[in-house]
């Protein structure tokens, strides 16, 4: 394997234990959050991969994009299989983009996020992404301890 396969590997493993934890979530629970300033477990989820198709973005424009419209944003959150069919073409297309990238760009290209504090080459921004939906999957289950539903194994 090489680095270009392993970004892309981790990134749809990542995922993969994502769906499986939303997929846990009974629909009547979208709504439910922690306290007030909190995510609500729907609101994660379409962060969760509504940053993807960001980050995305970000990546293909080498750097920050102030007026990006993020698709379904004005959309109700109604349904945990909605939202993961919502997701799935922004996560192949984006799957499709980082299979097209050099790995020669991996430590080549930088991607400028000055606006918001930092610049990182390719690379490391690919594994940005990966851990940030690993970040809320942590959040996720944690959310499900709160609540006493059952948390599926991700560790597999």
């Amino acid at each position: 394997m090489n680095a270009i396969d392993l970004s892309i590997l981790n990134l749809k493993e990542t995922r993969r234990r994502s769906e499986k934890l939303w997929n846990s979530l009974p629909d009547d629970f979208l709504n439910w959050k922690p306290d007030n300033e909190a995510m609500s477990f729907g609101e994660m989820i379409r962060h969760v991969w509504s940053s993807t198709f960001y980050y995305h973005m970000i990546l293909k424009n080498n750097g920050s994009i102030n007026d990006i419209h993020i698709p379904y944003d004005d959309e109700p959150i109604t349904c945990v299989k909605k939202e993961i069919e919502l997701a799935q073409s922004y996560f192949t297309d984006f799957i499709e983009y980082v299979q097209s990238i050099s790995i020669a760009e991996l430590d080549s290209r930088l991607i400028d996020r000055s606006d918001v504090g930092y610049q990182r080459y390719l690379g490391d921004m690919l594994l940005r992404i990966a851990y940030h939906d690993a970040v809320h999957a942590g959040q996720f289950s944690q959310y499900l301890r709160m609540i006493n539903l059952e948390r599926p194994l991700i560790w597999d």
